[in-house]
């Protein structure tokens, strides 16, 4: 088995696991979603032992799909009680190739329709999230644990869950136009997570997954093109990932590892991303809507369009901040206040700002927390607090590139 086998096979189970899962439930019935993603599982593993032995086919996706569909036959024909359903499976190559008719009231996209079967309201709301970016994102549980600020067990009790609502609820389908609207919220949240785990992973192996950023960039533009999508926040979300993908290139060294805000070279962001970034944001501003997604891509609007990091706007970002706390209360938005305060006034106002507040476990137990603490305390000089919470940071670190990037950039804050 060679590296470069391995990580062909890694490359397509991030680019068509969902899709895979998604165009199978929608034939089987997600009720068997358990049984899909095995199939799915068993031709990932199977791609893996035939490509390296014989080379990787002409049409990868087109194998993998075949693959995965005749194991889920052969397991529904051993079983009597699934037989009624073969008919609907014999011809899933045949139906494959041809275009996918949809109604005018349904998701157009398999992936996206998916998503939508997911954020069902019958399933417990953090269970939704969870099964989304499990089942049609391919997550692992610790990098949804990570995601989600909670264990790996809460992760496993939230799916099986979320599973157990499907096989009790029967086949659910895409309801009609005016059932998906309570749906958009969630959909957000998983499209919102997805591209976070592109921009920032916690994988060991990568600190930026371009593909996943990618698929969530396609996703979020779906959803806006859709008439049950197109909402403000919709837009607001769109915004806020041009601006973060605008500066995807300028976010790595020559090596592959983190770059800090302030040594990125910003020649190399990509300014028609930041135009249409503008752009979703200006449509994101009609109605009296404003989510989230509104002040994060303010935020992401103002370091893309300041000069250089010492001409940002560090007053407005903060004052951003405050408005997504009203909006969306979490002490993670502190936080990031206080960073942009430390910038604006100084580290002893920041500090001030998180000591006002008592942290939930999952904040004070996390790299974030004590990296954002340690900078300040060294920037107030008090290297004993700072050594303390140094240590901490990088012991807790998601990987080593943001191990390596905590390094540098608590070793280079002026005291």
């Amino acid at each position: 088995m060679t590296d470069r086998a391995a990580g062909l096979v890694e490359h397509f189970f991030r680019h068509e696991y969902g899709r895979l899962v998604s165009q199978l439930a929608k034939t089987v019935g997600v009720r068997h979603v358990e049984l899909v993603e095995d199939a799915v599982q068993t031709a990932l593993a199977t791609a893996l032992e035939a490509w390296v032995a014989r080379g990787q086919p002409r049409d990868p996706s087109a194998w993998l799909y075949r693959v995965a569909c005749n194991h889920l036959v052969g397991v529904l024909r051993q079983d009597a009680g699934r037989l009624r359903i073969l008919g609907q499976v014999r011809d899933l190559e045949a139906a494959a190739a041809s275009p996918a008719t949809h109604f005018a009231d349904e998701v157009r996209d398999d992936l996206l329709r998916m998503l939508f079967v997911c954020c069902d309201d019958a399933i417990p709301r953090e269970s939704r999230i969870v099964l989304a970016l499990k089942t049609l994102c391919g997550f692992s549980t610790q990098e949804i644990a990570l995601r989600l600020f909670t264990s790996e067990a809460n992760v496993h009790k939230r799916l099986q869950r979320a599973r157990e609502t499907l096989r009790d609820a029967g086949d659910l389908v895409t309801p009609p136009l005016d059932e998906l609207h309570g749906r958009i919220a969630s959909v957000h949240e998983v499209l919102y997570l997805l591209f976070n785990e592109g921009y920032l992973s916690v994988h060991a192996e990568s600190a930026i997954r371009l593909e996943l950023c990618d698929e969530a960039l396609r996703l979020a533009t779906l959803l806006s093109e859709h008439r049950v999508g197109a909402l403000p926040e919709t837009f607001a979300l769109l915004a806020l990932m041009h601006f973060h993908s605008a500066r995807l290139a300028g976010r790595v060294d020559a090596a592959g590892g983190l770059l800090l805000l302030e040594e990125q070279d910003r020649t190399l962001w990509d300014r028609e991303q930041i135009r249409i970034g503008v752009a979703y944001l200006a449509r994101s501003a009609s109605g009296e809507t404003f989510s989230r997604y509104h002040a994060e891509a303010g935020i992401a609007a103002e370091h893309c369009l300041a000069p250089s990091f010492h001409e940002t706007r560090w007053h407005e970002i903060a004052d951003l901040y405050a408005l997504l706390e009203q909006v969306a209360p979490s002490p993670l938005h502190t936080l990031n206040r206080a960073v942009a305060l430390a910038e604006w006034q100084s580290a002893d106002a920041a500090l001030a700002l998180l000591h006002a507040i008592d942290p939930p476990s999952w904040l004070s137990s996390s790299y974030l927390w004590d990296a954002v603490l340690a900078d300040l305390y060294r920037r107030a000089g008090d290297m004993e607090a700072f050594g303390r919470h140094h240590d901490r940071a990088l012991s807790t670190a998601p990987s080593d590139a943001v191990r390596d990037l905590l390094r540098r950039r608590l070793a280079t804050t002026a005291a």
